[in-house]
């Protein structure tokens, strides 16, 4: 009958320390889900589509490449390096 009795008492441990596991995975989960509003909110508030955004990334990267070329082409010969 004790080891019964036990055997309950470990069972119902798990369950709440499931219960509590769930509580906090669903508050984490709302916290991101908040996130991620936020951060598409703010991508659209740059003028991006969030199904843009690769395609953004990827212009802006070349443009950054390109600037990066143009301010080299300006440096003297010597200094290139």
């Amino acid at each position: 009958m004790q080891q019964l009795e036990e055997k309950i008492k470990q069972i119902k441990s798990q369950i709440e320390k499931a219960k509590n596991d769930y509580a906090i995975a669903k508050a984490r989960l709302e916290d991101l889900e908040k996130q991620e509003e936020d951060i598409l909110k703010e991508v659209r508030e740059l003028g991006v589509e969030p199904e843009d955004l690769q395609a953004e990334i990827e212009r802006l990267q070349k443009e950054i490449e390109e600037g990066l070329e143009r301010a080299w082409s300006y440096l003297p010969q010597e200094l290139r390096r």
